[in-house]
């Protein structure tokens, strides 16, 4: 397997959060370019589904697949009751 080849990054941060980083990358005993590549991995993921959800929603909005402010509005009036309806689809 080759070697995977990195590039540099440089940001401006709050100097408690790189007091904060320290202590982790000690407490855990990882290298605080890990750590941080770690976070920017999760971030990217967690945005990446978000933007995709999005998209999906707005190609089905524009496919004309939505359901009625009135539906949804008679549903929600029904909630905690005895006659509790099912959610539109």
């Amino acid at each position: 397997m080759g070697e995977t080849k990195t590039v540099q990054l440089g940001f401006r941060v709050h100097p408690e959060k790189a007091k904060l980083l320290g202590e982790l990358s000690i407490s855990t005993d990882r290298p605080r370019s890990w750590l941080l590549e770690q976070a920017l991995d999760s971030y990217l993921e967690t945005q990446a589904w978000q933007i995709a959800h999005i998209e999906e929603g707005l190609a089905d909005a524009d496919a004309g697949h939505m359901v009625s402010h009135e539906r949804i509005r008679e549903w929600l009036v029904t909630w905690g009751s005895e006659n509790e309806g099912e959610p539109p689809a």
